[in-house]
């Protein structure tokens, strides 16, 4: 396998319609996978970075929209501005490492800096701008492979990976992640795609509604770092344990909310059932097509992304603009900069050990 950056490639070729591939200038191919279920759910992803770049389904009355924000091209996700990562896995570590430090056993790390002073999403190249190995173990089922070699963006060890993507006939896109490593390092795998339930580029999402099981979330100072504490969200902006539209309390008043330019933080899950076991994370609600997307994870995180930083300069597959808040993300995951922060739960994968979690993206429509 080899690593990919966007620079050198060549041809550009069309990857939604065609479903055509596209070679690099050493060789690796870019290809699509399609999934389709007996209800018409589709669900394009490409091999660069792994990435979901179409999600097909119903509104309340049969009509079909793609709800996924992404391109038409392999060239828009390797030339994008904002980098705002549509669609693909991110790791090694998903979302930011204080200062891109960290040490273990007494030895530090110094990781690649690509969001100010600190590390974000595994760095200049991280999993997002490389192209993994694929195959086909289902018809409705596709692996992604990729071994990320030890000193790749700072990281200790050869980490191997795996993602399996499972479109299932009751509407649910299943992400299974499995990783294993040759030396202590951390690793926080997530996916993360844009939703808009209207569908992609129609508009704001701010009228979606949106609950998720968690009582507390984990503040940050201005760079997005947490600070190590555990803040209940009752009486605050960020209480969503009853579904409300993600607008409602966006414009108040609020240090957490001008930080992140509104909602940008990870939530700390009520977990229902035991460790290794899905338990309901999140679910939205769009009134007006009556789309409703579930979220179950084994995960102890969640971060919730509302598109703050979309600036309307993007136009998606269907060729309008993505707007300020034009979809949000609802990324699974561990806590950000656990390896630093010793009261979070530890990202930290032994050798001998197997990284292993799933998370559920159920879709339906009342």
């Amino acid at each position: 396998m080899k690593r990919c950056m966007f620079v050198g490639m060549v041809g550009a070729v069309g990857l939604i319609a065609g479903c055509a591939s596209v070679k690099t200038v050493d060789f690796d191919e870019i290809k699509l996978y399609t999934l389709k279920n007996k209800v018409g759910t589709t669900v394009k992803i490409t091999n660069y970075g792994a990435t979901v770049t179409s999600i097909i389904c119903a509104d309340r009355d049969g009509n079909m929209a793609d709800i996924a924000l992404g391109y038409n091209d392999v060239s828009g996700y390797m030339n994008a501005v904002d980098k705002p990562y549509f669609g693909s896995i991110v790791g090694r570590y998903g979302n930011r490492i204080a200062k891109g430090k960290f040490t273990i056993e007494g030895t530090e790390y110094e990781l690649a800096t690509n969001n100010g002073e600190n590390h974000l999403h595994g760095g200049v190249i991280g999993f997002d701008k490389v192209v993994w190995d694929a195959e086909v173990v289902d018809k409705n089922m596709v692996k992604f492979s990729y071994l990320a070699k030890d000193g790749e963006e700072g990281y200790p060890g050869n980490l191997q990976i795996a993602v399996t993507y499972t479109l299932t006939d009751d509407n649910e896109l299943q992400i299974d992640y499995l990783a294993t490593t040759d030396q202590k390092t951390p690793v926080n795998l997530t996916n993360h795609t844009y939703f808009n339930l209207k569908g992609e580029g129609e508009g704001d999402i701010l009228g979606h509604e949106l609950m998720l099981n968690a009582k507390a979330t984990t503040p940050v100072d201005s760079g997005l770092i947490p600070t190590g504490k555990i803040f209940p969200v009752s009486g605050t902006p960020f209480d969503f344990t009853t579904a409300k539209a993600i607008g409602k309390d966006i414009g108040v008043k609020d240090q957490q909310l001008e930080y992140g330019l509104g909602y940008d933080h990870n939530w700390v899950l009520d977990k229902g059932g035991k460790d290794g076991q899905l338990t309901l994370a999140a679910t939205v609600y769009e009134p007006t097509t009556g789309r409703f997307m579930e979220v179950f994870t084994e995960e102890p995180g969640i971060q919730f992304y509302c598109g703050n930083f979309l600036s309307g300069n993007l136009k998606g597959k269907a060729g309008k603009t993505y707007v300020n808040r034009g979809g949000f993300c609802l990324e699974t995951q561990h806590y950000p900069d656990s390896p630093n922060q010793p009261a979070f739960p530890s990202t930290i994968l032994k050798p001998g050990d197997k990284y292993k979690t799933t998370t559920v993206y159920r879709f339906s429509a009342k």
